[in-house]
């Protein structure tokens, strides 16, 4: 554990990645990869009630997922290698952190005092989150999209999500399993996008069933 950080100072290390990733330089890329970014999950809007989880979503594909065509890397890897050469090992450290995000889809599996035990569903793998906020209407056996960010020998959560009705847990599972089978070397990153436009259709199309929306052997709208 690196005891020189904590979850307390992770906030101002990722205020100055974001100032990094908005630089005005960047803009033109920054709304290259947003338009990316919707065609994949859907296109939100700023009445949504969900648009602020989803910028917040698209803020974490840009820092830390998406490879830019002009440095061949993402923002997140070119600031932890800027910092590398001058800051001291302490600050390098926090900033290598947001090189090695988990994001993925994840079942609750326990709620502890501070703490939340997910499990990939792709892997299979338990990871214990440190969260000392109750998060609202989170519940053992819920599946969320979320990102994990090592931090200070913790596992803290990115401020975005993306949960998906209780009612779809079997649907989604069903096809992690499916995927891993016949088709194992598509990105598992494939079906979190997809599952996220499923979910801004149960919000878009309230008239149709969760069932009929995870429905995999149909292409999402």
């Amino acid at each position: 554990m690196d005891t020189a950080l904590t979850p307390l100072s992770y906030q101002p290390y990722l205020d100055q990645l974001i100032a990094f990733g908005s630089e005005e330089s960047r803009k033109p890329d920054l709304l290259d990869a947003k338009a990316e970014y919707f065609r994949l999950t859907g296109e939100v809007f700023e009445d949504d009630k969900f648009f602020e989880l989803r910028m917040a979503s698209f803020l974490d594909y840009y820092l830390y997922d998406r490879v830019s065509p002009l440095t061949g890397k993402t923002p997140a890897v070119e600031l932890f290698e800027q910092r590398t050469q001058s800051a001291p090992p302490e600050e390098a450290n926090a900033f290598r952190s947001f090189t090695e995000t988990v994001h993925g889809l994840f079942e609750v599996r326990k709620l502890g005092k501070g703490m939340v035990r997910l499990r990939e569903l792709f892997t299979g793998k338990d990871f214990d989150v440190t969260e000392r906020r109750h998060v609202a209407g989170l519940e053992t056996g819920d599946v969320l999209e979320a990102r994990l960010v090592p931090f200070g020998g913790h596992l803290l959560f990115s401020s975005a999500f993306c949960y998906h009705p209780a009612m779809a847990l079997k649907s989604i599972k069903a096809e992690v399993k499916r995927r891993k089978k016949k088709e194992p070397e598509r990105p598992a990153r494939d079906l979190v996008w997809e599952c996220a436009r499923r979910a801004l259709n149960v919000e878009r199309y309230r008239q149709l069933s969760v069932e009929k929306l995870y429905d995999f052997a149909q292409k999402p709208f």
